[in-house]
């Protein structure tokens, strides 16, 4: 009967509200990431990443991360290092802080993200002038 009338529902936002630790907070993780959902906290990564599982949803929705809070809302994919890459898109079941099988060897080098698009990305130094001059509309003609 209470899932007839959606007493269910209700009951779902209320525990949503109690996790994410109250109206506040539950405001500031819809606002970051687009959706509220409730799950197991799997394990926290060395940048403050957080990925979390719930079987309740279903399969390519049941796993997700909440960004560390000092990237803001500046958050990205190639913010996930390669060990958490592989669980979050199911190429393994066991996340890597249970996983003893995974080689680590001294000289590979630490994950860092895609700065692409951000004012620290990399731009090639060039030699040859450009071929094509930007309009300047307070420039004066000779």
């Amino acid at each position: 009967m209470a899932k007839f009338f959606g007493i269910n529902r209700v009951s779902k936002l209320f525990q949503i509200i109690r996790e994410a630790g109250g109206l506040k907070q539950t405001y500031l993780k819809l606002y970051r990431n687009d959706d509220l959902k409730i799950g197991t906290l799997v394990g926290i990564d060395k940048y403050g990443n957080k990925y979390f599982e719930n079987p309740y949803y279903f399969y390519g929705r049941n796993r997700w991360i909440e960004f560390a809070p000092h990237v803001n809302m500046d958050y990205d994919g190639s913010q996930i290092p390669a060990e958490w890459y592989g669980w979050m898109h199911y190429k393994t079941d066991l996340p890597p802080i249970r996983d003893g099988c995974r080689p680590t060897y001294k000289w590979i080098a630490d994950h860092s993200e895609n700065l692409s698009g951000t004012k620290d990305a990399y731009y090639p130094y060039s030699t040859t002038p450009n071929k094509i001059e930007a309009w300047d509309p307070k420039a004066k003609k000779e």
